[in-house]
């Protein structure tokens, strides 16, 4: 089956079970948002997914392979943190050829996908610039873009509006519809914003 699937997982932490038994498929190329209140346990979900949390109990399957002890690193997934988790001693390129450079990409391929996505993420001719000279919004791009430059097969959001004003988050709700479209990428976003 294509697509990632969720069967009997669970989540303790001790005594508290974070995530109660949860089976779900999600189709591949899909936009899906994990919707409730802080505490629900959406992003533990999503770490599991991550491999950032180990499972207590179930599985988890992408495009048919258990996934669910494979270690993170060792994933096909691009993460976009709540805070945003750019290093801010590097420029908006560096940030984005980070996990290309980790992976022995070349320089000149790297430079080739910087600009790309960049150009993706509509922030052309902002690969020198300072991350620490960006606005909310140009940052949120930023860690999109990285989050992209391996050409994940899931692309996973944890509450990554949270922090922008009504406008912004308005507007990136938007363009972040269209980005998963036009790649076809399988997209998971947790948040409790019910708009």
């Amino acid at each position: 089956m294509s697509g990632l699937v969720f069967d009997s997982i669970v989540k303790k932490f001790g005594e508290f079970t974070a995530v109660h038994e949860t089976s779900l498929t999600i189709p591949q190329g899909k936009f899906v948002c994990l919707l409730g209140p802080s505490g629900c346990g959406k992003t533990t979900l999503l770490r599991m997914i991550a491999g950032l949390e180990a499972a207590t109990a179930g599985r988890i399957l992408l495009d048919g392979d258990d996934v669910t002890r494979i270690p993170t690193h060792k994933r096909d997934f691009g993460m976009v943190f709540q805070n945003l988790a750019l290093f801010p001693h590097l420029t908006v390129g560096e940030n984005i050829a980070y996990p290309l450079r980790i992976r022995g990409v070349s320089k000149a391929d790297c430079f080739a996908a910087v600009k790309r996505l960049l150009d993706l993420v509509q922030l052309p001719d902002m690969a020198g610039r300072p991350v620490s000279k960006l606005s909310g919004g140009q940052k949120q791009r930023v860690a999109i873009a990285r989050a992209l430059a391996l050409e994940p097969k899931l692309f996973l959001l944890d509450e990554p509006l949270s922090a922008l004003d009504a406008k912004l988050r308005e507007s990136m709700q938007i363009e972040l519809k269209q980005l998963q479209q036009k790649l076809g990428i399988t997209t998971i976003v947790v948040t409790h914003d019910q708009r």
